[in-house]
Order: C-alpha cells, then structure tokens, then sequence
C-alpha cells in the first residue's frame, strides 16, 4: 500500500505538471491544473472526515446487531452445520483436530460479515495446519486450500458495506446482499476447483498424514467449537443457501427493502429467545462499531485525498479512456474499474475507492456502478493481504500455487458481480 499511495500522488502530480507548463498562459484563477489539484487535496481530505463521522452511526448500530448475534451462539450454529463438509473438503485434516475447528470458526465468521472475528481465527487455522506440515516452510494442500476459500469465503451478510451505502444515502443499501451471495458462491466453487486441480502441477505439497505424530500431540484444543450437526442438516443448508440464488434473482429487489429491518428484528429476536441482555450487549457492539469507524479516519484521508488528486489531475481519465472501453464490452463500466483492480491488493484502497463512487453525485450508491462497487467490495478479499498474514505467521516460504489459486478464485468473483449486478440493475 505505500507504493500504491506515494504512485497515485506522484503520477497525479506528473500530469497535473505537464498539463500546467502546457497549458495557455492567462487561465482565470483557480482554473489552472494545480490549482485544481491543490483545491482536490484539500475538498478530499476534508470529505473523507465528514464521511468517517456520518458513518459511526451506521458503524456502531450494525455491529451491536452483530454482537448480539454472536454473543447468542449464531456463530457456533453456523460451524456446526459446516463441520460435516468441511470434514470431505479437508480429507487430509482429522476431523477432531484443532486445525477444523478454527478453519470452520473462521469461514463462519466470514459468512456473517464478522471480518474483525475471521482474522483471530483464521491465523489460528494456520498455526494449526502448520502443526500437521512435514515439510515446514513449504505450504501444504490443505493450507492453499483453505487461504483459497478464505479469500473468496461465501458471504451471507455484507454488513460492513450495506452500512457504507445506508451513510451514502442509498434508498436500497441492503440490494447487494443479492449480488454478493452469487458473486462468493461462484468466486468460493472456483477457489475449491481451481486448488485441487493447481495441486497437481506445484509438486512439494506432501500430505499431512506424513506428519510427524508428535505435531498431533502438540496442538492445543479449539474450545469455540465442538460437535455437529448431522449431514442431512449440512446439505439441507446448503441446499437452501443454492436455492437463493434464483430466488434473489427473481425477486430480489422486493426482498432488499425488508433486509434491514428484518436484520434488526431478526437479531434481536434470537438474542431474546438465547436469553442474551440483548440491550446490555447491543450497546457493548455499538461501542466497538463507534471505535471502528474513528480508526478509519486516517486511511479514509490517505486514500480518498490520494483518488482525488488522480482525478482532478486527469490521470483518471488517461487510465480509464482506453481500458474502460474494453471493459465495458464485458459489462463492467470504466468508473468500476479501479475497484476491480485494486480490490485484491489493498483492502483500505479499495474502501476509499467505493467511499468515493458511491458519494459521487454523478453516480451515486443506487447507480449500476454503485451497486456493481459495492458488489465488488463484499464480494473478494485482499488477497495479498490475507497471504501475507496467513502464512507469515507460520513462515511459509514457498506458498506453491496458493496465490494462482487465489486470484483465480478473484477473477470468477470479479466476473460473477459484473453479471449479476448488470443482470439485476443494469
């Protein structure tokens, strides 16, 4: 992300330069290419506090939902029913082993939305698997694996994002949960594929079962989750989950309008009948939520004074011309493109880039940009990111196809909310 910011000032300073040597001499004041860089940098820094404080509300209101959620057990509900598949997607991995209960605590909490939560999880799936690799240094099958699913996690509830364009003033900002649903189912199939099929071509990947015995006998139980549902409730679950998709698609935009409410009650409600102090909790949330929203200030002016400046230049402009007109071929507008490609490198990036789509009056949250962004957002992961964390914290070397598998799984996501999103809204 340093390369990304310093290169966005830099190249805006580059061309709004030599748009200004080049431009006639007498140019009426504050119309001149610096003047207009200097007044973006200032209108940037200034908007992205304005949007950081309009969004604690949202912020902290949907995080006490979610904290209500989770301190009634939703969280173990959702890895219970995910344990019996996990069980056949990670043969390598003994079921009662530490590593498949926080690999499925982790993909649970991605589910939910609960980004904060997955992280914990997921790096403590890692440690785990690392127990289990006799070849240390050197990723194994089901380390790629499960970086893949991570980072294309299939996501029921985009909380984060429906809060940003509620603060943007979107009359729908609960109509991407639709998309974004589509967009990680097909981005999660493809990752699953895409790591089975690039195992056979990246040798290195011994299976755990040639692990010493004693790594077994170090790991440390997982006491988040225990048991599981039957098979029957797993594939009930997941055939439910499929049977959304058409469902969505047909009637999603009279559903949209009931999600937020519906959240609210629905919440509430189960924290109420799980016997959770639902008000006690739901402000505790709430104080994590205004928390949240004030440590994103300085990444907000970072990024959305840096998008600014790119604009106002006419570097933007330059960038999107050309490429926009092959991408829009394939339904995916100019004006998304730079979530699309920065999406996978820098989470923080890619916020500001939404921030600053959806608050443009001239497309707005409720556009075909809007929700094809807001798509973008809930629907991929940070990807270098999340493989510098994951196999950081065990010292994985040679990470053999896992970012292959990784980006694949990026592009299908990509790919699917272009089609959705023009399918629904365009």
């Amino acid at each position: 992300m340093n390369a990304i910011f310093f290169w966005i000032v830099a190249i805006s300073f580059g061309v709004a330069g030599y748009r200004q040597i080049a431009a006639p001499s007498g140019m009426a004041p504050g119309t001149s290419p610096m003047e207009q860089l200097g007044i973006a940098m200032i209108d940037g820094a200034g908007g992205a506090v304005t949007l950081a404080l309009g969004l604690v509300g949202v912020m902290t209101f949907f995080l006490g939902l979610m904290k209500v959620a989770e301190a009634g057990g939703l969280l173990a509900v959702v890895a219970k029913t995910l344990r019996p598949l996990m069980v056949r997607l990670f043969p390598d991995v003994p079921a009662d082993h530490p590593a498949m209960g926080a690999m499925i605590m982790n993909l649970s909490a991605n589910a939910l939305g609960l980004g904060n939560a997955a992280t914990p999880f997921g790096i403590r799936a890692m440690q785990q698997l690392d127990r289990l690799n006799p070849a240390k240094g050197t990723a194994t099958n089901a380390m790629v694996l499960f970086l893949a699913v991570n980072t294309s996690s299939v996501t029921l509830l985009p909380t984060g994002v429906i809060a940003l364009r509620a603060a943007a003033g979107s009359a729908d900002p609960a109509g991407i949960v639709p998309t974004t649903l589509f967009a990680t189912i097909c981005s999660t199939t493809v990752a699953i594929v895409g790591a089975k099929l690039y195992a056979r071509f990246f040798a290195g990947g011994r299976s755990v079962a040639d692990a010493e015995p004693a790594a077994e006998a170090e790991a440390a139980p997982v006491p988040e989750e225990t048991g599981a549902y039957p098979l029957w409730v797993s594939v009930l679950a997941l055939g439910f989950v499929a049977a959304m998709i058409p469902a969505t698609i047909l009637w999603g935009r009279s559903i949209a309008p009931w999600i937020v409410p519906g959240l609210a009650i629905g919440f509430l409600g189960y924290g109420l009948l799980r016997k959770v102090p639902v008000y006690e909790v739901f402000v505790e949330g709430a104080k994590d939520g205004f928390q949240v929203a004030i440590r994103i200030i300085p990444y907000l002016v970072a990024i959305l004074t840096a998008v600014a400046m790119f604009r106002a230049s006419g570097a933007m402009e330059l960038l999107l011309t050309p490429l926009g007109q092959v991408t829009a071929l394939f339904g995916l507008p100019a004006e998304a493109l730079p979530m699309a490609l920065l999406r996978p490198l820098s989470g923080s990036g890619a916020y500001g880039i939404l921030a600053a789509v959806i608050h443009d009056p001239a497309t707005g949250p409720d556009s075909l940009v809007g929700y094809l962004v807001s798509t973008l957002q809930g629907s991929t992961e940070t990807t270098f990111y999340v493989i510098a964390v994951y196999f950081g914290a065990v010292q994985i070397k040679r990470m053999r196809h896992a970012l292959w598998a990784a980006l694949t799984a990026d592009a299908a996501g990509i790919a699917a909310a272009v089609f959705i999103c023009n399918l629904m809204y365009g």
